[in-house]
């Protein structure tokens, strides 16, 4: 794999990925034109979890049956038609069909991921992935910020409008620069189907690492989902664009991913977990303090995505490494797992934000926060003692 190769995909898995987080700073711009309550507009965010989750237990497994240069530029040219229909959307109906159809196929993101692992050394895989996660946490993040500073030109509909131009180009150069590839071994699509039921059956370390995924991103999205209606409301007052820009602040998770990957290579994946959940459950203190300290926002932002982005990068490496002639099943089941724990997350914190505030958020999150350490403790000594 070229270096430009490397990139270009990473590229390609970050903008796929920020489609689904575009709305985020926009909720209450949105809620305004289509006055509606932060509680049905918040709906946008859990439809986007959803239809992510939903392509993954069914589009992903494809990338072990059918060419995957051809699923993955197809994939990418839905999802951007999508963005078009939430652009265009005349109502809060069509906008959630739309958001439906881009997250639906934007699991593109995790049949590059496979894809690249396969492509890459041995001795480089963990490092490779690591740059492709880095992909996925900067799409998260700097959705929001783009997205933000694009609705200053004029509306929320101009972001998705220049996202359906720019994943149509990205579509483009994968078809020129990606290999074609197909498995050589192929079985039916409903094999495909019952084969993840039973990796789930059959593979403890899947198990224990889709759970852990889960509840991670869940505390993720109950962060972030409701973090627009705290900053636009007193006394921040912020604009869309301004609450843009705090997706910068979690740009310490693309580090964390990376080294999470270096580490992987060095056979070190269990010690970034530990420390990771350790970082997850202490973001929550200066979270806490959010309403009344811009630096404490800033510092819990910091501290959670870092520590989000270490977990799910060290428990991808495991993953992925079961069985190298399912890795995209492997994948999907993990990431299914993944992104069900982001939408309960998102759909929690609207309704949590809306009848308790940000008091309810940062309790909910502590308690899983802890809940999850000690889960994770207890699987990670468990499969010590069965390796």
């Amino acid at each position: 794999m070229s270096t430009f190769l490397v990139w270009l995909m990473a590229t390609a898995i970050g903008g796929a990925v920020a489609s689904n987080y575009y709305a985020q700073p926009l909720l209450d711009s949105i809620a305004a034109e289509y006055a509606v309550s932060y509680t049905s507009v918040g709906i946008i965010v859990t439809v986007a979890q959803i239809g992510y989750g939903a392509g993954l237990l069914l589009l992903v497994p494809l990338g072990d049956k059918l060419e995957k240069r051809n699923l993955i530029c197809i994939m990418t040219l839905i999802s951007a038609s999508g963005l078009l229909i939430s652009g265009l959307s005349p109502s809060l109906p069509f906008l959630l069909l739309g958001t439906a159809i881009t997250a639906l196929f934007s699991v593109v993101t995790q049949l590059l991921i496979p894809f690249g692992a396969q492509l890459a050394r041995p001795e480089v895989r963990g490092r490779i992935v690591g740059v492709l996660m880095s992909g996925l946490l900067m799409g998260i993040l700097l959705g929001r910020t783009i997205s933000g500073g694009l609705s200053a030109f004029g509306s929320w509909r101009i972001v998705y409008f220049v996202a359906a131009a720019f994943m149509s180009v990205v579509a483009v150069l994968l078809w020129k620069l990606l290999p074609q590839h197909r498995n050589e071994k192929q079985i039916s699509y409903v094999q495909l189907l019952l084969s993840i039921r039973h990796l789930f059956a059959t593979e403890p370390v899947l198990r224990s690492r889709s759970l852990m995924g889960a509840l991670s991103f869940g505390l993720f999205t109950l962060f972030w989902t409701p973090l627009s209606f705290l900053l636009s409301a007193p006394p921040y007052g912020f604009s869309d664009a301004i609450i843009g820009l705090f997706g910068l602040t979690g740009a310490a998770g693309a580090l964390s991913a990376s080294w999470a990957g270096r580490l992987a290579d060095k056979g070190r994946t269990n010690w970034a977990v530990v420390l990771g959940l350790v970082m997850m459950l202490v973001s929550w203190i200066p979270i806490g303090f959010s309403p009344v300290s811009i630096i404490a926002l800033i510092v819990g932002v910091v501290f959670l995505d870092f520590a989000v982005q270490l977990v799910h990068v060290s428990n991808m490496n495991s993953v992925i490494k079961l069985d190298p002639e399912q890795r995209s099943r492997l994948n999907a089941s993990y990431m299914t797992a993944y992104f069900v724990g982001g939408a309960s997350g998102s759909f929690l914190a609207a309704l949590i934000y809306q009848n308790y505030g940000w008091m309810g958020i940062t309790i909910t999150g502590l308690a899983v926060s802890l809940l999850l350490l000690v889960l994770g403790l207890h699987d990670l000594q468990r499969e010590r003692r069965s390796g």
